[in-house]
């Protein structure tokens, strides 16, 4: 196949290949034009209910799940291998949808609805004393929703959720700091079933108010031209440098994930046009999709949409929105140095050209052209930073989509557009509303034992014990043993983020690995923003990183290149993104919003954080002024790890350090021009 030139319908394989959430079974006319009516029906649904509608909260989260888990039942089928040829119809079959799997939805809608249904003062009586039909209508939903999470976003996600279930009835047995009483099938059910502390808790609420809108947004702006002028300013600003396409993708997935935060939809839709363009001017195909793959996972981290995680963190820290996007917005934009770095010096030391002027379009033409569709994110960015809240910016965000469509001649929304506009951005809600659901489960299981606390104990203990054995070793005890238990605490947090977001959502590992870190972390005294972010970081890196990188598989897919050497490429490129948590939290100036900010902390950590990234860019790439040798490389690489905590007295020491590479690299690259 020649992967220079992918058609949307490979390109649609791809992303349905590697994004779970994505692969969608085939159907017939009749049950595929019902689909089509409930999904559109949710997104007006969700649009009104956050717009203008006064619905209870229990409801409004029922309806929202009952949406979710039966739409997950007619769309994804019980296995993900089978590829039926042709629509199946019969006994047991409807349009290619199961018997089994339409009762499956009726019993989803029933059992999502049946509690939300029930009269407030009813349900205050039955809260820790549920009748029968509770506990049968809880352990209905329990399941459903286990298992829609597996067929939705894979196997991992429900193995935790059994494994948290049986956690909570066997508590006695529990090794260690885990013990604790236990509880009954029925008390299990009463929390995660009748209170707002599981299936219907933060986690989902928060998707039904905000996430669902905003990914709606994405899809409206997207449908409008928006991605479009994203891409093309990206060629007009970086095209003609140095691997020009490669700095092309970085910017293009940028500004693409201003409106996405999806890593592997970000990856297909700006991959299409950088990942063939960086080969041609001769960059090697893994590079190529590598490059994609690492600034397409920045879309989760950068402002103003960000994952829906940020959504979960608002109503976490009950703080408003905008803070959480200037807490973002610098650690984002060192994400994107740190990849442009490496990028830029990649291609010096390949000796890459740019585009040719013939190869670049015109920035007049194209801001002609597309002016009008940045119009909706001018006034999602505006409201929200004025202060309204997330959905009401959402929601006149879409209706200036929906106007500004309508409008605008170039890329004009006729009435099926907008159709298929709400069908498809309910759609891409499922998986997520699905894993939410299947996370409430989990925190559920978390509030009722505390086991996050007991958790954070057994944490903060083993850091301790690695600290005081490293810290037993000269020069090493020249830091407390206070110092290295934080900093053994991180990395246990880190490493366990990165492990579970390898097999599951970001914004579930978010709130899986947040009920962890928190308590945790705040016995080391760090503040809960900062260890929010820490753990969000960790938890978008998984994305990138080996063995289940599936941005980085879908990138290795359109640039025809090995999907494990993409993988391990894309990780190189990133490990900026696994630098910056650790700057924030031993500086959380960085994050602006953080208690004991002062411009001058923040100048000073920027700046080293920058010097870091830098050095540990040309230790990965092996090149600065000319080529490194592997004692430069390790000795850039060590003195880049003074920047992990910025301050004066740790910069000046890795200048000083840095000197003799300079000198040594300026003479070098002096002799090499001279023979030239």
């Amino acid at each position: 196949m020649n992967t220079d030139n992918l058609t949307t319908e490979q390109l649609e394989e791809i992303e349905k290949k590697y994004d779970p959430e994505m692969a969608f079974r085939p159907t017939g006319r009749k049950i595929a034009f019902l689909i089509t009516l409930l999904l559109v029906s949710m997104s007006i649904y969700h649009f009104y209910a956050s717009g203008f509608g006064l619905i209870r909260e229990v409801l409004h989260r029922g309806i929202h799940i009952s949406f979710v888990l039966s739409l997950v039942f007619l769309l994804f089928g019980y296995r993900k291998d089978i590829k039926p040829t042709r629509i199946k119809t019969g006994l047991f079959q409807f349009d290619g949808i199961s018997i089994l799997d339409l009762i499956f939805a009726i019993l989803a809608v029933g059992s999502a609805l049946y509690l939300p249904l029930l009269p407030p003062e009813q349900l205050a009586v039955r809260v820790g004393n549920p009748s029968q039909n509770d506990v049968l209508m809880g352990t209905i939903l329990l399941i459903l929703t286990l298992e829609a999470a597996r067929r939705s976003v894979g196997p991992t996600l429900p193995i935790i959720g059994i494994i948290f279930i049986l956690f909570a009835l066997f508590g006695p047995f529990a090794p260690g700091a885990l013990k604790h009483g236990g509880t009954s099938w029925t008390g299990l059910i009463n929390h995660l079933y009748l209170t707002n502390q599981g299936i219907y808790g933060i986690a989902i609420g928060v998707m039904a108010q905000y996430v669902f809108l905003f990914i709606l947004f994405g899809v409206l702006a997207t449908r409008i031209g928006l991605g479009q002028l994203f891409i093309d300013l990206a060629m007009v600003i970086a095209g003609r440098y140095s691997g020009g396409p490669a700095k092309v993708a970085i910017f293009s997935s940028a500004f693409m994930g201003t409106i996405s935060g999806s890593s592997i939809a970000n990856t297909v839709t700006t991959g299409a046009l950088t990942i063939p363009a960086m080969k041609r001017v001769g960059y090697p195909a893994h590079f190529a999709g590598a490059v994609e793959a690492t600034a397409s996972t920045g879309g989760q981290i950068t402002p103003p949409i960000l994952g829906a995680a940020a959504f979960i963190m608002v109503e976490y820290l009950e703080i408003p929105l905008r803070d959480i996007l200037a807490a973002a917005l610098f650690p984002a934009l060192l994400h994107y140095f740190g990849i442009f770095i490496m990028v830029h010096l990649e291609a010096k030391k390949l000796g890459l050209r740019g585009l040719s002027k013939e190869e670049l379009p015109k920035a007049v033409i194209v801001l002609k052209q597309h002016w009008l569709s940045i119009i909706p994110l001018a006034i999602l960015v505006y409201l929200i930073l004025s202060g309204k809240t997330p959905d009401f910016a959402a929601v006149y965000g879409i209706i200036a989509c929906v106007v500004v469509g309508f409008l605008n001649p170039v890329n004009r929304l006729t009435p099926m557009d907008l159709w298929n506009a709400l069908s498809a951005g309910a759609k891409n809600t499922l998986a997520v509303g699905a894993a939410a659901a299947c996370v409430g489960i989990i925190v559920g299981v978390v509030t009722l034992t505390g086991v996050g606390f007991r958790l954070g104990y057994v944490v903060i203990q083993t850091a301790t014990d690695l600290g005081q054995t490293v810290g037993s070793i000269w020069p090493l005890s020249f830091f407390a043993i206070e110092q290295w238990a934080l900093f053994f605490t991180l990395v246990l947090i880190a490493v366990s983020c990165i492990i579970m977001g390898a097999g599951i959502p970001t914004t579930a590992t978010y709130i899986i690995l947040v009920a962890v870190a928190a308590p945790a972390l705040a016995q080391l005294q760090i503040q809960p923003l900062v260890s929010h972010f820490f753990v969000f970081y960790y938890g978008v890196l998984a994305d990138i990183t080996p063995p289940v990188a599936l941005a980085a598989y879908a990138a290795a897919g359109i640039a025809g290149a090995n999907p494990f050497q993409t993988g391990n490429t894309a990780f190189r490129l990133g490990i900026a993104k696994a630098l910056v948590p650790f700057v924030f939290v031993y500086s959380p100036a960085l994050l602006l919003v953080a208690d004991g900010f002062t411009w001058s902390a923040f100048f000073i950590t920027l700046s080293g954080a920058m010097m870091g990234i830098s050095m540990i860019g040309m230790a990965f790439a092996g090149y600065f002024l000319t080529h490194l040798n592997n004692l430069q490389r390790w000795w850039l690489g060590l003195i880049s790890l003074l920047f992990i905590a910025p301050g004066l007295t740790t910069m000046a020491i890795g200048a000083v350090l840095f000197i003799p590479i300079l000198w040594v690299q300026y003479r070098k690259s002096t002799h090499n021009k001279v023979h030239v």
